[in-house]
């Protein structure tokens, strides 16, 4: 390994340790990346330029997430301003009779809309629909997030039990069949995944016990009156129609993903466009003429809002993303070498062949090709690995192949990763997404360490 290799493996020791001491993270990250532009091109004034275009590379791949956020919040604006949210959470709230059954509610519907679309667009979709009245019912925001990420971002996306894109990718390059790693990530991930939702409620019990639902929701209607223009009293009837108007486009979106089957970034896409287009009913029927103005200002509240809470992720993003093949040539310049993957080659050619060190080997090269934010990005060096250890056995290569997708993808994918869809999750929320992270660390590492024993004893 060259010296700025050594420089990126320190810098990402130094973030991890900052984030254990619950500090932020931007600091290191500019720095480490200021060090390894200075190294690389031989000129602190290109390394300056170096941390510039870091930022504006991680800018340009989280817009979208960033634009769904504030889209999503402009709508909620929009539908406050004569008390449609109120009136979403109304029904909702026999469903949601406490934050226990509010908790469980939120992970089983993140898994059936993950398993069709794929989690980024599970996130404002239930933003909009359900973690509301979760909070009424008494699961905090932090809580909802947790929910969503674990069951979302981790255990779903990890096991992509129906779309199978991530397990056809670990497959072809193990060399066996997709069916034989889906159907044991499947139930890897779906381990994995129950023991981190169940440990993550076990660990915050007190915070949940303490939180004070009607004191929570006081302090967002005080903010919202606040936020009314000229202090205008809402109209029932108007609230009623954009609540049939805001239930019909849902229901538009959902039936269009399946009837055209429209996944991923395309269904981010649909999601993103309708909110647009309601948010400007909603402005009409609130204010009339007026809303030609007040439109503006339900959209530039939801991108503040997103940029002050995800803004900070974007250089630490920027110092991750070179490690990636993909980006460190467009940050460094041509010839710039992807740091993290060449680490994860390194450390993939001193894993044994057989046993625990095999499986918990390839968990944790996994678990590195994910920090780039990604989470497929990984995928063919793990199921490559996988094939080349298992010699010739199939059930060993998927094996370890599974092993290596779930830590590539709950890590990467967004599950421990903050510069990763995981914004999108904590921004709907409203929450901290460092925070987030700590929150979900713990339960996430029992998880998988689990999971592997038993891939380990019972699947190899």
């Amino acid at each position: 390994m060259t010296t700025a290799h050594w420089l990126y493996v320190i810098g990402v020791l130094v973030v991890v340790a900052t984030m254990i001491f619950r500090r932020n993270v931007v600091i290191p990250c500019v720095l480490f990346t200021f060090g390894i532009g200075w190294y690389f091109l031989g000129s602190p004034v290109s390394a300056v330029q170096v941390v510039f275009n870091a930022s504006l590379v991680a800018a340009k791949e989280l817009f979208s997430i960033f634009l769904i956020i504030g889209l999503m919040v402009a709508l909620l604006k929009a539908l406050q301003r004569e008390g449609s949210d109120e009136m979403i959470i109304k029904p909702m709230k026999g469903l949601m009779s406490g934050p226990l059954i509010s908790y469980v509610v939120l992970v089983i519907a993140t898994v059936i809309i993950s398993l069709f679309f794929w989690p980024t667009p599970a996130a404002p979709l239930l933003g909009a629909l359900l973690i509301p009245a979760a909070i009424a019912a008494g699961l905090p925001p932090m809580m909802a997030a947790i929910a969503l990420a674990l069951a979302g971002q981790g255990m779903t996306l990890a096991a992509d039990t129906l779309i199978q894109a991530a397990p056809g990718i670990t497959a072809g390059a193990a060399g066996v069949p997709v069916e034989l790693v889906t159907s044991k990530v499947t139930i890897l991930s779906l381990i994995a995944g129950i023991i981190a939702l169940v440990l993550a409620w076990y660990m915050n019990r007190k915070e949940i016990s303490e939180f004070d639902s009607a004191a929570y929701q006081g302090e967002l209607a005080a903010s919202a009156e606040d936020e009314l223009v000229e202090g205008k009293a809402k109209d029932p009837a108007k609230g009623k129609a954009l609540v049939w108007i805001l239930g019909i486009s849902m229901a538009a979106v959902i039936f269009s993903m399946f009837a055209f089957d429209i996944k991923g970034g395309d269904s981010s896409a649909l999601l993103g466009g309708v909110a647009i287009i309601v948010i400007s009913i909603a402005a009409i029927i609130s204010d009339g003429i007026g809303g030609f103005d007040s439109v503006a200002d339900y959209i530039a509240e939801g991108l503040v809002f997103a940029f002050n809470v995800m803004g900070p992720i974007i250089p630490i993003a920027g110092f991750f993303f070179l490690g990636s093949n993909d980006f460190a040539p467009v940050i460094l310049g041509e010839g710039a070498p992807g740091f993290l993957f060449d680490v994860g080659q390194i450390i993939a050619s001193a894993i044994p062949a057989t046993g625990f060190f095999a499986a918990f080997g390839i968990l944790i090269l996994g678990a590195i090709t994910g920090l780039d934010g990604s989470g497929f990005s990984g995928l063919p060096v793990v199921g490559t690995l996988a094939g080349a250890m298992a010699g010739g056995n199939a059930n060993v290569a998927a094996t370890l192949g599974s092993i290596g997708q779930l830590g590539a993808i709950w890590f990467g994918g967004g599950a421990l990763v903050a510069w990763s869809s995981l914004v999108a999750v904590a921004g709907i929320c409203g929450v901290s997404v460092l925070e987030l992270v700590r929150k979900n660390l713990i339960p996430v590492l029992t998880g998988l360490f689990v999971a592997t024993v038993i891939a380990v004893v019972f699947m190899m």
